[in-house]
């Protein structure tokens, strides 16, 4: 967290360096605020500053293009997470990547906790989340085997999509035999459809491909609702004011199910809120109260700062 604030102001200061010349006045208020307020060691003004020089030793055009492609999977797999009308608070097993970059371990990382998914991994093929189905182009299959268009479009309903699919790219040609008679299919005299395979979603964009495992188990179900609890809690604490030192109590009521669910995650729960006790009952007059709806459940939480 250290590091990643120290990075941040000295982005800050050397833009506003860099911008000095052109927005004189928000440059300087900038840099009193960030520079001079804690450093009086510091020149006097901004504009009496030295301009800053390029250093090409922190230069690494690899690790650009490394986070290039994170951040596109990042904003695939939210899209991904829409269109499946996930919450980003709730966890998700895995996902899949193809690319022509392949991530590293600590990209990965990375990936896995902005979508909050368990597992990402890097797939050769995505072919087994898609179905694919075949229809004959009549403008072109026609002219060519108009006796055998009818059996032809039978032939195509009745074919295993994704082998189908392997041989087409393969061979640029789907063959098919009808009584003895060797039928040739190009890629022009074929209608390609593809559908997602059920439980899965993806999204494919500037080469890359995306694909999330939908299927929530009741483990993760679980996950799901104590993130939200937590988000809940939070937001309860910055609205009433409490600082961020501040060891609360923390008070469920009105629903056996979340109860439970605090049951089951409290020592998870008092960790991440900084509660020292988990009361079920209902929050007296003196604590800060409030009605929720999580994921469907109407229940009240209560904070209340100890000691």
């Amino acid at each position: 967290k250290i590091n990643a604030y120290m990075t941040l102001h000295t982005v800050l200061v050397t833009f506003c360096k860099l911008a000095a010349p052109l927005v004189p006045f928000v440059t300087e208020d900038i840099y009193q605020n960030l520079v001079r307020s804690i450093d009086k060691s510091a020149p006097e003004s901004i504009h009496l500053c030295d301009y800053p020089v390029a250093n090409e030793a922190w230069i690494h055009p690899d690790m650009e293009a490394e986070m290039d492609e994170v951040l596109q999977v990042v904003t695939l797999g939210r899209n991904c997470r829409n269109a499946a009308n996930i919450k980003n608070r709730q966890p998700i097993a895995a996902m899949y990547v193809k690319a022509d970059r392949e991530l590293g371990e600590e990209y990965k990382a990375i990936v896995a906790d902005e979508l909050n998914v368990r597992e990402v991994r890097i797939a050769e093929s995505v072919k087994q989340f898609l179905s694919y189905s075949f229809k004959p182009q009549l403008k072109t299959v026609g002219p060519k085997y108009g006796k055998y268009l009818n059996a032809i479009r039978t032939a195509l309903t009745e074919l295993n999509g994704a082998e189908a699919m392997d041989e087409l790219e393969a061979n640029g040609c789907l063959k098919l035999n009808l009584d003895g008679t060797e039928i040739l299919l190009g890629k022009e005299d074929l209608l390609v459809e593809s559908a997602q395979t059920a439980g899965y979603e993806s999204c494919t964009d500037n080469g890359i491909t995306v694909v999330l495992d939908t299927t929530l188990t009741p483990e993760l179900i679980e996950e799901g609702f104590v993130r939200e609890i937590i988000s809940k809690i939070q937001t309860m604490r910055k609205d009433s004011g409490f600082e961020v030192t501040d060891h609360i109590a923390v008070y469920t009521f009105g629903n056996d199910k979340i109860a439970e669910l605090f049951r089951n995650n409290e020592a998870t729960i008092k960790a991440e809120v900084l509660a020292d006790a988990v009361e079920y009952a209902e929050p007296g007059e003196n604590e800060h109260a409030k009605a929720w709806s999580i994921n469907g459940e109407k229940v009240t939480l209560g904070v209340k700062v100890i000691g």
